[in-house]
């Protein structure tokens, strides 16, 4: 970033509060952003201006995480520069109806592993999902490894972060996007829904799965047949899975 050596090309950090000021104002897509807890400040405060004028939100953290990302003095915040361009919520739907009539999407719920995200992302991508919606916090960081493991996907797939995940669900249902929850909750299994209708399937975490107030705005949930012992998947396995019950579906109908 001009005017500063306060950053790191290798792994898009930045700290210090008018460099974030500067990369948020200079229009770079923000990541994520850790504030120290209990920081307060005159110039902290224009920085929270400016990321409630841009509704890019930020996570409070112990100085002790702040410090082990950078040893230099980073005024109590840290920042991550995205490596691909975010998309709003409104603009992903939008393209995409204007490209089908009946797209597929995802929702992921707390998915924070960096390699399952990435793994997510480029089967979505072979299974023609037209975009997927992630939380703002509780999710995985959109960095170097997650464009490595998507193989370039991230680049091609559309990811909108947004603030509430509840929000985005009663926008997809507003523009006639059923949603379907992956769970082993429920007693229909994948092939039960019609994937052939605009759709939006939401996966949860490895540890807790979809969190209980996203699992009651659900259309339709489904699992899948387990026949072993072990009993669950891996989170990006379950995601190709369900994903290609949908491609099959979808080329049949």
């Amino acid at each position: 970033m001009k005017g500063t050596d306060n950053s790191n090309t290798t792994t898009n950090l930045i700290f210090g509060i008018r460099p974030i000021i500067e990369a948020v104002e200079g229009g770079k897509e923000i990541d994520r952003i850790f504030v120290q807890k209990g920081l307060s400040s005159t110039v902290f405060g224009e920085l929270q201006e400016v990321l409630k004028k841009h509704q890019i939100a930020y996570k409070q953290v112990p100085v002790e995480k702040l410090n082990r990302l950078t040893r230099k003095n980073h005024q109590g915040v840290v920042a991550f520069i995205s490596p691909i361009s975010l998309f709003s919520l409104e603009d992903m739907v939008t393209k995409a109806f204007e490209k089908e009539s009946h797209p597929m999407f995802m929702i992921l719920d707390r998915v924070t592993d960096v390699r399952n995200f990435g793994a997510i992302v480029r089967t979505a991508e072979c299974a023609g999902v037209s975009g997927i919606v992630i939380p703002d916090n509780q999710s995985a960081p959109i960095n170097g490894d997650a464009m490595k493991t998507s193989t370039g996907a991230l680049s091609r797939v559309p990811i909108a972060k947004v603030p509430h995940l509840l929000d985005a669900i009663y926008y997809f249902k507003g523009s006639d996007v059923q949603i379907i929850g992956c769970t082993e909750k429920t007693s229909d299994e994948i092939y039960a829904p019609d994937f052939s209708k605009s759709t939006a399937i939401i996966m949860g975490s490895e540890e807790n799965g979809i969190s209980p107030a996203i699992m009651k705005h659900c259309d339709g949930k489904a699992k899948i047949p387990m026949m072993g012992s072990i009993g669950s998947l891996n989170v990006s396995v379950a995601s190709g899975i369900i994903l290609y019950e949908a491609v099959r579906q979808r080329l049949n109908s």
